[in-house]
């Protein structure tokens, strides 16, 4: 299971003041925090970042390579900050991932970068006519984007599918349909598709005390589904992670197992 730490989010006030007044200080200690809680990658979700987005990127993906040794995801809708960001990065702790493309021809570009740089890509399930209805509609739109991949020169183990998690606040059906096409996507190649979500999209809107909580459960029913990669908040799932790992046979048990 590959987690990415989320916390380093242009939407998240402290990060975006830290990205304004360029101080490291603050990107330093989360990405620090979320290395040590478990994340296995750092996203660096800079936004839309429409001025200096190639400075911002650059800055943010340098920043949380000095104190962490991992690689960074790079979200962002700008395509000439993505590349920026893409440029500096240090492969020596494994390759950066593109956050994100679609079936917007837009966001094509990205699937160039992905191909050009041999990098893996998130591919969002969202059509034309906007978000699906069910996990049908998300297969069709995905069987659509693993063709443009192969389109585009991009190899198909390099390509994440997202069946877009909503609020279950507002869209409560939508929890099902997003499990349902985790199951899904793992039967349109073999080998399987692999699969991603952004995890606390599904608590969004949610009280503050709910949310770790339904995140942490819904992250437990994806895995079971097959789920290969978190956007998460590693301190909330680690412990899912080594539990289930213990109880499906793939980590050894000791009663000092969610300290190793």
């Amino acid at each position: 299971m590959l987690i990415i730490g989320e916390r380093l989010s242009v939407v998240s006030r402290k990060v975006r003041e830290a990205i304004l007044k360029k101080d490291k200080k603050p990107i330093h200690e989360i990405a620090t925090e979320q290395w040590k809680a478990g994340a296995h990658m750092i996203e660096a979700n800079i936004g839309p970042a429409e001025d200096d987005g190639e400075g911002v990127m650059e800055w943010m993906v340098t920043t949380i390579q000095e104190v962490v040794p991992l690689p960074v995801s790079l979200d962002t809708t700008n395509s000439k900050a993505m590349e920026a960001g893409l440029k500096v990065h240090n492969n020596q702790w494994g390759k950066p991932l593109i956050n994100s493309t679609s079936l917007d021809p837009e966001r094509f570009v990205m699937f160039e970068l992905s191909a050009k740089y041999s990098v893996p890509i998130i591919a969002l399930t969202v059509g034309k006519s906007g978000l699906p209805r069910d996990a049908e509609e998300r297969v069709e739109i995905a069987v659509q984007l693993i063709e443009k991949a192969v389109e585009f020169g991009v190899s198909l183990e390099d390509v994440y599918l997202d069946p877009l998690v909503l609020q279950i606040s507002t869209s409560q059906e939508q929890a099902k349909e997003v499990l349902r096409a985790i199951k899904l996507f793992q039967q349109l190649n073999d080998p399987p598709m692999k699969t991603i979500v952004g995890l606390s999209n599904i608590s969004n809107g949610c009280p503050k005390h709910l949310r770790p909580i339904l995140n942490k459960y819904f992250f437990a029913l994806l895995m079971y589904e097959g789920l290969n990669a978190a956007i998460a908040n590693p301190a909330e799932i680690i412990e899912v992670v080594k539990t289930i790992s213990i109880i499906n046979g793939k980590t050894l048990y000791a009663h000092s197992y969610l300290e190793i």
